[in-house]
């Protein structure tokens, strides 16, 4: 008990660190309302903080051949980080509204790509995989989609083609076959959680424990697996900012949404790795942008981000809000 006081003691006085002031600083037993996660805007931000940077990312609107970063046949996941679907990533990291006209278009062609079954076409001819109903949904998600009728349909597709092992893949071996492969696919794992996150009580769905454990397997194994070889290694170590492939630091903030997750010591090992990267004023240093994103300050390599910051910050208010439910569950017993 005298430990679990002191963990909690010591996570109360990092948010007191790290909070901006006027946001709410639970106390020791761990409550704090749900609704103090934002799951639908999921940003502390204001767009005017990084205006150079939002312009920049508006500049490349056309620089596909098509409109809304799409190419000129309607190719909505070509030309990374500047794809329709990254660019929206991006653009929601940098706290641009999906009233703005320009992210109201790009959201209006990843709906328009939503087919009846729940699958997302991001391409008008080819193969579609989970990774592409993966990113697209995460992206919509974080627009404020969630309780859209497609997106319900596109979760209940996504469980039932839940790999054997909890997590997701895509059926396409481009290293080959050998027993590595006959696993799930990490990444495309996590951008499954990361859009599950948007919904409310994310600890009743089924499947999603399974899901979240094999990620917590993944970083005891931590070689390539999946027919796509997710590993984890040196470069995965560094962190990266904004979340666009699986890395260390998008690792520890999706699955800190997750109850399973949250108190499991392989999850926490991560979490103290990610602590090493702040630097002495507790801000988290991007350590490896998209080097296509070099010229933008808010992930500038080798500094201290504010953006990414706030989701530090937001890892630490879910793991108190995790441990307030965990002790308003035993007190009910």
């Amino acid at each position: 008990m005298q430990a679990r006081r002191t963990g909690a003691f010591r996570i109360v006085a990092r948010l007191r660190r790290l909070l901006p002031s006027g946001l709410p600083i639970p106390d020791v037993s761990g409550k704090m309302p749900r609704r103090s996660i934002d799951r639908e805007k999921g940003t502390f931000m204001t767009a005017s903080r990084h205006a150079a940077d939002i312009e920049a990312i508006l500049s490349k609107r056309t620089a596909n051949g098509g409109d809304f970063w799409a190419s000129a046949d309607g190719r909505l996941a070509v030309g990374d980080p500047f794809s329709t679907l990254t660019s929206l990533l991006i653009l929601h990291e940098l706290g641009v509204p999906r009233t703005h006209e320009g992210v109201r278009g790009a959201l209006d062609l990843c709906l328009a790509s939503w087919r009846d079954d729940g699958r997302y076409q991001v391409a008008p001819s080819g193969a579609i995989y989970p990774c592409h109903t993966a990113m697209a949904a995460r992206t919509l998600c974080r627009f404020g989609y969630a309780r859209d009728e497609r997106l319900q349909q596109t979760f209940a597709h996504l469980l039932e083609i839940q790999y054997a092992d909890g997590g997701w893949r895509c059926n396409k071996f481009p290293f080959g076959r050998g027993p590595e492969t006959g696993f799930s696919n990490p990444g495309v794992t996590l951008m499954v959680l990361d859009a599950w996150r948007f919904r409310e009580q994310t600890d009743m769905a089924p499947g999603l424990d399974r899901a979240v454990e094999t990620l917590l397997d993944h970083w005891v194994t931590r070689q390539p697996t999946g027919p796509c070889h997710y590993g984890i290694g040196t470069l995965f170590m560094q962190v990266e900012y904004p979340f666009l492939r699986y890395n260390l630091f998008s690792y520890v903030y999706v699955l800190s949404f997750y109850a399973r997750a949250a108190g499991d010591q392989r999850f926490l090992e991560a979490l103290r790795i990610v602590e090493t990267k702040l630097a002495d004023d507790g801000r988290i240093v991007v350590e490896r942008p998209n080097r296509k994103l070099a010229g933008l300050s808010f992930c500038a390599k080798g500094c201290p981000s504010d953006a990414a910051t706030d989701r530090y910050r937001e890892i630490l208010r879910n793991l108190q809000v995790h441990r307030g439910e965990a002790r308003e569950r035993n007190n009910h017993r």
